[in-house]
């Protein structure tokens, strides 16, 4: 019912509190999926009086990227402590939590239908992006404090689901990464008796390549010698999707296309950055993979390609930097470094141990799909009037 609509600037409020005494160091900055993220800049010696104050329940947002990223970066803060941000950011509140429930206005930025209108707003100057008084204007449903709060009861119940299953899929990865150790830097793996093999006297020779003890009759190669390397592909961003196979790098996903090339998960290697280089990835299945990365397709059948991932994960590799102007691995960098070549059935045991834990990550992960969904047929049922609409309906 249009009567149930009501415009935003009246349930809101500027709020500009500053961190005079500096004494807050919790600087963050806004991400595109509408969160709070650390701040990457070097803030040692910077005057931070001038920055801006964020309370719990409060909001802030940078009005001029819309017009660049298609979205208003709009954040509320959901934890009871202060944090600061750039001055250059707009932070407001809601004046009445009775009237309108804050979780329930970040409902509200977390639509797409709210992100296309920002858009839509934006004017076409240089620096031009959606304003607060533009803000102000949009007509929101504002159904009673009671079904606000239902909703989004509803809504975080989906969302806390999601996170639990993200927290597992962490211990997942953390379970793995133990495993990896206990086997292949303690060598703890089990022998034929199943005891652990250093613990329980397990022969360990001198390997000169290395540089260190290895279990007898495992080896050295270089990555030339196991792996056909290979540079992603370059894609034009304008060729990007809002849906269809991913585009990977290890950076991680940088849209989507209409096709894949790779369609098993590969191994990558960051090859150029400025931060990130040498750091190794698992891409997605049926996914292109820019050329930010190197790929490591495996030619040797009995190199296990889960022992092969987290060898590399646990390596140095930034060491490889060949020291040009831009921080990069090249193909002739990574082909040369060389790689402990354990014994084949223990490659397998490993193998096995880790595509269990992989399959529960493939299932968790499968679930956060179905949950996210279903928060954003939620999110869908929120209906928005704008101005425009409102326009377009007379």
């Amino acid at each position: 019912m249009k009567s149930s609509y009501k415009r935003l600037g009246d349930f809101i409020q500027k709020v500009n509190v500053r961190n005079n005494n500096s004494n807050n160091t919790k600087l963050v900055g806004l991400s595109m999926t509408k969160e709070f993220r650390p701040h990457a800049s070097n803030i040692i010696g910077t005057d931070l009086s001038k920055y801006k104050v964020i309370d719990q329940w409060q909001f802030a947002c940078d009005f001029m990227s819309t017009i660049r990223v298609r979205k208003l970066p709009v954040v509320m803060q959901e934890k009871d402590e202060q944090i600061i941000v750039s001055p250059a950011y707009t932070t407001f509140e809601v004046i009445d939590s009775n009237k309108l429930h804050p979780e329930y206005l970040m409902m509200w930025f977390r639509r797409s239908e709210f992100d296309r209108y920002a858009y839509f707003c934006c004017d076409s100057a240089v620096r031009g992006g959606f304003n607060w008084d533009e803000l102000c204007d949009v007509q929101l449903s504002v159904p009673s404090i009671e079904k606000q709060r239902a909703i989004v009861k509803e809504y975080n119940s989906i969302v806390d689901r999601i996170k639990l299953k993200e927290q597992l899929n962490q211990k997942l990865e953390a379970t793995a990464q133990a495993l990896y150790k206990h086997w292949f830097v303690d060598f703890e793996f089990p022998n034929e008796y199943g005891k652990p093999y250093k613990s329980s006297g397990g022969e360990m020779v001198y390997n000169e390549e290395l540089n260190q003890e290895i279990p007898v009759g495992w080896d050295c190669k270089i990555i030339e010698n196991i792996s056909d390397l290979k540079y992603g592909k370059m894609l034009s961003s304008s060729k990007f999707l809002e849906k269809g196979y991913l585009v990977f790098s290890g950076y991680g996903i940088r849209g989507f296309y209409s096709e894949y090339m790779y369609e098993n998960p590969e191994i990558l290697v960051l090859c150029r950055g400025v931060s990130g280089t040498g750091e190794v990835r698992m891409s997605p299945a049926k996914s292109y993979i820019t050329n930010l990365s190197i790929v490591v397709d495996i030619i040797d059948d009995d190199m296990n390609k889960q022992f092969l991932y987290h060898y590399l994960k646990n390596q140095n590799l930034r060491s490889l930097d060949s020291g040009s102007a831009q921080s990069q691995i090249t193909i002739g960098d990574l082909n040369c470094y060389r790689i402990l070549y354990p014994e084949v059935e223990i490659q397998e045991q490993f193998g096995k141990h880790i595509l269990q834990l992989e399959q529960k990550d493939i299932n968790n992960k499968k679930q956060i799909s179905t949950l996210t969904e279903l928060s954003d047929i939620l999110l869908s049922r929120l209906s928005m009037i704008t101005p425009i609409q409102k326009e377009l309906s007379m």
